[in-house]
């Protein structure tokens, strides 16, 4: 499967049960859509399941946006 922005951001959606219109490239996890730490592994978990890539643990600290989800997975596919 491709990695785009729709693909991410639908997964973002499922995971952390927010509103498609929230989830934009500089969308923090964190701060705008109040994930905690659980729901990052748990996001970390999805992406693998679904896009075949997920985030390595001593990664996820530095994962702050949505453009960040997508620069890793990109970077890890190259």
């Amino acid at each position: 499967m491709e990695i785009t922005f729709e693909n991410v951001r639908n997964i973002i959606v499922d995971t952390l049960s927010c509103d498609a219109e929230e989830v934009k490239l500089d969308t923090n996890l964190v701060e705008d859509l109040e994930a905690d730490s659980l729901e990052i592994v748990e996001l970390s978990m999805a992406l693998q399941e679904n896009l075949g890539v997920g985030i390595e643990d001593e990664d996820l600290e530095k994962i702050h946006t949505v453009q960040d989800i997508l620069d890793y997975i990109k970077s890890k596919q190259a």
